[in-house]
């Protein structure tokens, strides 16, 4: 009996203690069943995991869940935040994170003259204007050449070869003739007479003048009264012989080029101007330039010419500045570096006071006068700078223009796209925004159209906000109305 009751006993607890193991059970099934509500930080951080994508600066086209390394150039990955639906297509935002680890940054759009700097290569050569040939005025033979080489230095007036000229022996004595014809005139010859012998007189005169005899020679001839079958040319320009054409003994005709002679107290500088730069260059701008052969010398001249017609081969615009050289400094062929500084005003406009209101002659750009005259080297009549391409403008009242740095514009084509700060927001937001550009100057851009003064554009990481606009299919820089809106036009 006592060995029934304790098994009975046992299994009494048995039951007991699985039936409290069934309810125990039970209320966990229970309570995991009851829904519960996040905490409310919980619920943020969740709102913004999902809200936050992971893609490399370098490779947009990576879009990862998580942080971690590009999977092609193994870099940081960086989050971006997605906008939500409804908001600007233009607009998108970062988290203050995100943007730190984008290094955006911006600068004021702002009014101030900017300058451009156009640079150009060329040669120094001849100043077209101060070259000089000695030729033969008659027909014969050179018994001698006083210059018996190229690269001598003469003066005006030096002698240069002795010629003899049959031609020019009848002419001496054709002139000795009428010469003394006229002093063999007496009052009691005609009127008519006197005329003829006095016109006879002159012409022949005129023929040995034309023939190349100086007043001198011709002083001389009546001196000696005898004629003389020889003729000494001499220069009519001081400047270097750069050329000997004919040898000594040469028999030659009329026209015959000798001596080419070369004033090189002043030279042309010949530069290549590309046509992007030509909105910069103006008629009468003061140039400096150096040469490899005298490094750390700077010299400077004006432009005197730019060619209207474009190079087609080399898209350039042939610039030549005038230069003074009194040292003889600059030789001809001689390799330079020169470079223009223009001051923009708004319009694209160069300010140049010193040309502002002048008269200009158009053949000699170093004559400029305050009011209306004729050029004191050719005569011809000065005409007003503005004429000659050149908008030079007062600087004191001159209109700054609105500009931005270069690093601002994403260009493609005609496009030209920027990315502006929105302010006042949440969370650092950017407005994609279409802008009309002007001329770069330096490393600043005119702009036309589309921004006004003091708003922010991007100038650092502008490319990592347009990648992202393309991962998200929003409108960006190469795509104009986005994937967004082409998915929805196709449906």
């Amino acid at each position: 009996m006592p060995e029934s009751t304790g098994r009975k006993i046992i299994r009494q607890w048995k039951l007991i203690l699985g039936v409290v193991v069934g309810l125990l059970i039970g209320l966990v099934i229970h309570w995991a069943l009851i829904p519960t509500q996040p905490h409310e930080d919980d619920h943020t951080k969740h709102a913004q995991q999902q809200a936050t994508r992971w893609t490399c600066s370098m490779h947009p086209q990576v879009d990862q869940p998580k942080p971690g390394l590009c999977p092609i150039c193994n870099m940081k990955l960086i989050p971006l935040k997605v906008d939500s639906d409804g908001k600007d297509p233009m607009h998108i935002s970062f988290s203050e994170n995100a943007k730190a680890l984008m290094d955006i940054e911006t600068v004021a759009v702002e009014r101030k003259f900017v300058t451009a700097e156009v640079r150009m290569v060329g040669k120094i050569d001849y100043d077209d204007t101060r070259l000089a040939h000695i030729t033969a005025w008659v027909p014969g033979r050179l018994d001698r050449l006083f210059v018996d080489y190229a690269g001598i230095k003469i003066n005006e007036g030096d002698h240069m070869v002795e010629i003899f000229s049959p031609d020019l022996l009848a002419a001496q004595e054709e002139f000795l003739q009428a010469y003394n014809s006229k002093l063999g005139l007496t009052e009691s010859d005609s009127k008519l007479v006197r005329e003829s012998v006095e016109a006879t007189f002159l012409a022949a005169r005129e023929k040995l003048t034309l023939l190349g005899l100086t007043d001198k020679q011709i002083e001389e001839l009546v001196a000696q009264g005898k004629s003389s079958d020889r003729l000494t040319i001499y220069a009519s320009i001081g400047g270097i012989v750069i050329d000997k054409h004919v040898q000594q003994g040469a028999y030659v005709k009329t026209g015959t080029r000798i001596y080419t002679i070369a004033d090189l107290s002043k030279v042309w500088v010949r530069l290549d101007a590309y046509e992007s730069d030509l909105a910069w260059l103006r008629y009468g701008q003061m140039v400096e330039f150096t040469t490899e052969s005298l490094p750390g010398r700077k010299f400077s001249g004006m432009v005197s010419f730019i060619d209207p017609v474009l190079t087609e081969k080399t898209r350039t615009v042939k610039v030549r500045v005038n230069a003074e050289n009194a040292d003889a400094a600059l030789k001809p062929g001689m390799f330079i570096r020169s470079v223009v500084r223009s001051e923009i005003t708004s319009g694209g406009k160069v300010i140049g006071p010193r040309l502002a209101g002048k008269w200009i002659s158009p053949m000699h750009p170093e004559i400029i006068k305050d009011a209306p005259g004729d050029c004191d080297i050719c005569g011809m009549p000065l005409v007003k700078a503005e004429s000659l391409n050149y908008a030079s403008v007062d600087a004191a009242t001159a209109k700054a223009p609105l500009v931005i740095p270069a690093s601002a514009v994403l260009r493609t084509g005609k496009r030209a796209i920027v990315y502006v700060d929105v302010p006042e927001t949440d969370e650092p937001t950017f407005e994609m925004r279409e802008i009309t550009l002007g001329a770069r100057a330096g490393e600043s851009y005119l702009v036309e159209d589309g921004l006004s003064e003091g708003e922010r554009v991007v100038v650092k990481g502008n490319f990592k906000i347009d990648s992202e606009r393309q991962i998200q299919g929003l409108p960006s820089m190469m795509d104009r109305e986005g994937a967004k809106k082409t998915h929805e036009h196709r449906h």
